[in-house]
C-alpha cells in the first residue's frame, strides 16, 4: 500500500494506492503543512480501515511538502515534484498519453505529459485563489461556494464590455456576445452577482486561452482539466463556450481533484 499526499496551499488530499490502482482518498484542512500531512495520513488509514503496517512508502508532493523533513510515522516519506505528479497523475486519470493539462488550483499549472516526459508550459496566477481574493475585497464573501451561488444569478454584460456593445460587425470568429474587456463596462447598477459572475468568468476566461493555446502549440484539440477547479460548474460553463471559438475540448476526469495526490502516489 502507498499513501500519495498533496499539501496544498489551502486544501490537502491524500489517496491509498495498491498494484498501481487508486483504492481510497479523502480532503482534509489543516493551518501548516506538516499538520497537514499527518492529519491526512491518519484520516484516510482511520476511515478506511488501513493498518499502518500495511503502508510500505508516502509520498508527498505539493506547495507544503517542503515543509516535512521526515519521515511520517516512520513510514519511508520521499517528496515528488509537483509538475511530475500532475503529469503522471492526469495521464492515469484521462487513460491518454500526449496530453495537455490544465491544473487549476490556487492558481494555475499548464503543462505537457506523454512520450517525451512532463514538460512545464507554465501557467498563470488566476486561479480559485484569484477567485477568493477578489470576492473578500469585492464582494465581502469569505466562503468560496458562497461566491458560486451568488454568481448563479448574475448577469455578464452589467460588468464586462462585450464585444457587441462596442461594434456592429463581427471581428474574425468573436461573436457580439465575446469578452472584448473583462470589468471593462461595470455599470453603477451592476449587483454583487454580476460581479462575482465576472470574477468567475475573469478567471476561467484566462485558464481558458492559455490552454488553447499551449494545445494548439502542441497540434492537439483537447485539453485534460484537473485540479479543484475542474469541479466548477460556472467554470466548464466557461470552457464550453471557448470550446465552441477555439474548437478545442476540455475533459473532466473522475476524480480529477486528486490528480497531484494520484500521480504522487504512482511515481514509485
Amino acid at each position: 500500500m502507498i499513501i500519495g499526499i498533496d499539501i496544498g496551499s489551502t486544501t490537502t488530499k491524500a489517496v491509498s494506492i495498491e498494484n498501481k490502482k487508486l483504492v481510497s482518498k479523502i480532503k482534509t484542512r489543516a493551518q501548516d503543512a506538516v499538520t497537514a500531512a499527518t492529519g491526512a495520513f491518519g484520516k484516510i488509514v482511520s476511515e478506511n480501515d488501513i493498518k499502518i503496517d500495511a503502508v510500505e512508502k508516502i509520498f508527498i508532493t505539493g506547495a507544503g511538502s517542503s515543509k516535512i523533513k521526515n519521515d511520517i510515522f516512520g513510514i519511508p516519506t520521499k517528496r515528488v515534484n509537483e509538475i511530475d505528479a500532475i503529469g503522471i497523475g492526469g495521464m492515469y486519470l484521462s487513460k491518454m498519453n500526449n496530453i495537455i493539462i490544465a491544473n487549476i488550483g490556487t492558481g494555475t499549472v499548464i503543462l505537457e505529459a506523454g512520450d517525451n516526459g512532463i514538460i512545464h508550459f507554465g501557467g498563470s496566477g488566476v486561479g480559485g485563489g484569484t477567485i477568493l481574493g477578489l470576492g473578500k475585497k469585492l464582494l465581502q464573501i469569505a466562503e468560496f461556494a458562497d461566491i458560486m451561488e451568488l454568481a448563479k444569478t448574475g448577469v455578464l454584460n452589467h460588468v464586462d464590455l462585450l464585444l457587441g456593445d462596442i461594434t456592429d460587425t463581427s471581428i474574425s470568429f468573436l461573436n457580439p456576445e465575446s469578452t472584448a474587456a473583462n470589468f471593462g463596462k461595470m455599470l453603477d447598477t451592476a449587483a454583487p452577482a454580476d460581479i462575482a459572475l465576472a470574477i468567475i468568468n475573469m478567471v476561467y476566461q484566462v485558464i481558458g486561452v492559455l490552454s488553447v493555446f499551449a494545445a494548439r502549440a502542441r497540434n492537439t484539440r483537447q485539453v485534460v482539466v484537473t485540479g479543484n477547479g475542474s469541479k466548477n460548474p460556472i467554470g466548464k460553463k466557461i470552457f464550453t463556450g471557448i470550446t465552441e471559438m477555439y474548437g478545442i475540448e476540455f475533459i473532466y476526469p473522475e476524480y480529477a481533484e486528486y490528480t497531484t495526490a494520484i500521480g504522487a502516489g504512482l511515481s514509485d
